[in-house]
């Protein structure tokens, strides 16, 4: 690639990110059932024709932005746990990777989940929809990686890390909502809780 090329590419990848960038703020405020492409390109200081150049709809731009938080929720989780040799301890590390990556940014938690202003995937193509889907598993893959090397059947380990997926997501709902004041409790100490009562579930189970 010529130095021109070079230069055009890292204008066009500025320029998309300046859309995504906006579309976030603007998703977060209007949520995105009431964000318009003319919203976007408003927020973003481009005309809504600009934004047709690098996608499609708002769907594409959700999309993009979901793709993009569910490879940072990856890489949390394939950081976490170095050197952790106990598949007990391996859950658990693997567990709180996406436990407290959800808990540090709730927008991120809003995109996963379409929270913002609307429960339906509306617009996403079902290839897309699964394509995202798979990459949240991916995420989840490994606790149940670390279930199956505690001995458990891949039935087993299924129903387990659906379990210990539900009660992560009940408590982060809980947090982003403000709603776990009214218990005076804290999502991080209840969810360790969790996992500590799982491990010795099992460890127990297995003697």
């Amino acid at each position: 690639m010529t130095a021109r090329l070079q230069r055009q590419q890292a204008q066009t990848d500025s320029r998309r990110a300046g859309v995504l960038d906006a579309a976030r703020a603007v998703f977060e405020r209007l949520g995105i059932e009431g964000a318009s492409i003319r919203e976007i390109a408003k927020q973003a200081g481009y005309t809504p024709g600009a934004i047709y150049s690098y996608f499609d709809n708002k769907e594409a731009i959700y999309g993009a932005l979901l793709a993009e938080s569910l490879e940072r929720l990856n890489a949390a989780v394939d950081a976490a746990g170095d050197g952790v040799v106990s598949p007990g301890d391996l859950l658990e590390a693997k567990a709180n990777a996406w436990f407290g990556f959800y808990a540090a940014n709730p927008r991120d938690l809003d995109l996963g989940f379409y929270l913002v202003q609307g429960m339906r995937p509306r617009g996403l193509t079902a290839e897309l929809n699964e394509q995202l889907n798979d990459r949240l598993h991916d995420a989840l893959q490994p606790c149940e990686a670390a279930l199956r090397a505690m001995g458990l059947s891949a039935e087993d380990a299924l129903r387990e890390n659906t379990a210990l997926f539900a009660h992560g997501v009940g408590l982060l709902l809980l947090q982003h909502t403000g709603r776990i004041r009214m218990f005076g409790q804290d999502a991080m100490m209840l969810f360790d809780a969790y996992l500590i009562n799982l491990v010795e579930r099992l460890h127990t189970g297995s003697d």
